[in-house]
């Protein structure tokens, strides 16, 4: 394989090719197929009207009741499961696991959307956001293969949860630390209160100190990461996924920026595709055309290559989410409970790697894999992910809110529990086999049995931001998130306006 990645690929570790719990050795690179290939066939259709701006004020009494209490649920997963002193989130609960830095970033998240709440007061948000990022500064960095969190401003993927060293051997990540930094950069406008001075300077020392420079072995394209015995990993980020947001912050960055034409690299290979008669740009998995939208509003702001289609990256979105709900009432394979109840593909746990017989046809199922369905690329075992539908609900409130609510109502406890949305489940294996992961329950199907930190931000995030855009309205005042998305070429819509 060429040592840049010429079409979008999958989450590499935790962010896509994660590791069973337990499970040593090196960190998977999971590598997608051709998202480029030729639409699906079937007529084009005109896309419809653009959800209305942030809010609950048209959703009926029980849907928002619904919606807080899963909101509640969710963010409790954070703040009972992150340590209150460190800061270190888990990966996954109950399973014993190691630390997430990608979920610390959702956990930082977290916080100040439970002080909006009123789940925990503002000084407590404070405090937990303060032990995060002052242990995160002190933890130490350096060239080292083992006792190390980081170096040169990068953190490892994996943590010890008791150490915060690097767990294993696992690389250090550059979209795993995006991902913390967008939790830092919305503490550090979230706290603007003159008493909190130390959040933001905190929050500054962390982001400035990140070498974004560093990681272009292959300038101007940004690796995947690094490893102390053998150096950078041969992959490159390039083309449409989950990592638009480390070009944003890497560009941001006022003491060591990404350096050349990074958008242009990043953007070049970019594919008009149509699927389910949605025309947008293709990656099959729904995370990567989430995680970004957690932290930035891309509603009426364009690049250049959003100028020549006439859309931007929100509208881009929304097509994807609305092509995979669509994608499962069709249901080409026959998967059991798919339809408009039932939807969303997106990297997530599975049951077992195996292939078995059920009904007469041959199924191959996954454990953990990058699941998703775009023109050219189906990624499907029958496991449907409710981060999928959660995290999307900016781009389709209404069929969002109608799919969370069915997914409760039909498939109760093994789904729904103490934190929410369990993370994943397949009713097409209803026999009661042996299984790698979760449990099957006989006659039903197979349900996970862990919450997954990188699954749960989106949703909690995601609801909020249909609340009342807090995270969104935040991170626009944000001077570096800014200064990242003017130096990508993004103009229009709140960015032409004065920054508070």
């Amino acid at each position: 394989m060429h040592v840049t990645w010429t079409v979008p690929g999958v989450r590499p570790g935790a962010v896509g090719g994660r590791r069973a719990p337990g499970v040593a050795g090196a960190v998977w690179i999971a590598v997608a197929a051709s998202l480029f290939a030729a639409g699906c066939g079937t007529a084009t259709r005109r896309a419809p009207a653009p959800p209305p701006a942030a809010g609950f004020a048209e959703l009926a009494p029980a849907e928002a009741a619904f919606l807080d209490s899963l909101s509640r649920r969710t963010f409790d997963f954070f703040w009972e499961r992150s340590d209150a002193k460190k800061g270190l989130t888990p990966d996954r609960w109950p399973s014993e696991s190691f630390s997430s830095v990608a979920a610390i970033g959702f956990a930082l998240t977290a916080y100040p959307i439970g002080a909006e709440r009123d789940w925990i007061s503002r000084d407590e948000a404070r405090e937990r956001v303060m032990n995060t990022m002052a242990f995160l500064w002190r933890a130490p960095q350096g060239d080292a293969s083992a006792g190390m969190t980081g170096h040169r401003g990068f953190f490892y993927h994996f943590l010890d949860p008791k150490t915060g060293a690097r767990f294993e051997d696992v690389e250090l990540s550059t979209i795993d630390t995006a991902l913390l930094m967008a939790g830092v950069l919305f503490c550090q406008s979230y706290f603007d209160r003159d008493d909190e001075a130390g959040v933001r300077a905190l929050a500054e020392s962390l982001y400035t100190r990140v070498e974004w420079s560093w990681a272009q072995p292959r300038p101007p394209l940004i690796s995947l990461g690094w490893k102390p015995a053998g150096g950078f990993l041969p992959y490159d980020w390039r083309g449409y996924n989950e990592a638009m947001l480390l070009m944003i912050l890497a560009l941001g960055s006022p003491t060591h920026p990404a350096e050349g034409d990074v958008w242009g690299a990043w953007t070049e290979p970019y594919r008009w595709a149509e699927f389910q008669g949605y025309p947008h740009l293709p990656f099959a998995p729904l995370f990567g055309h989430q995680y970004s939208h957690v932290w930035i509003d891309f509603r009426g702001i364009r690049d250049g290559w959003c100028r020549e289609k006439d859309v931007d990256y929100f509208e881009n979105s929304r097509r994807a989410t609305l092509a995979q709900r669509d994608y499962a009432i069709a249901n080409p394979a026959g998967w059991r409970g798919y339809g408009a109840r039932l939807w969303g593909l997106t990297a997530c746990d599975g049951p077992v790697s195996r292939k078995l017989t059920i009904d007469g046809v041959e199924r191959e199922f996954q454990t953990y894999w990058a699941r998703g369905a775009t023109a050219g690329d189906i990624r499907d075992d029958g496991t449907v992910a409710p981060t999928a539908a959660g995290g999307s609900i900016v781009f389709a409130p209404d069929l969002v809110v109608e799919t969370l609510m069915a997914m409760r109502a039909d498939w109760g406890e093994p789904l729904y529990g103490r934190y929410g949305f369990l993370d994943a489940l397949n009713p097409t294996l209803r026999d009661p086999i042996e299984v790698q992961h979760g449990k099957v329950v006989p006659g039903v199907g197979w349900f996970d049995t862990d919450y997954l930190g990188i699954d749960q931000g989106p949703i909690l995030c995601m609801i909020e931001n249909q609340r009342d855009g807090i995270v969104w309205n935040t991170m626009k005042r944000n001077p570096h998130v800014r200064r990242g998305l003017e130096a990508a070429g993004f103009t229009g819509g709140w960015l032409e306006a004065a920054p508070e």
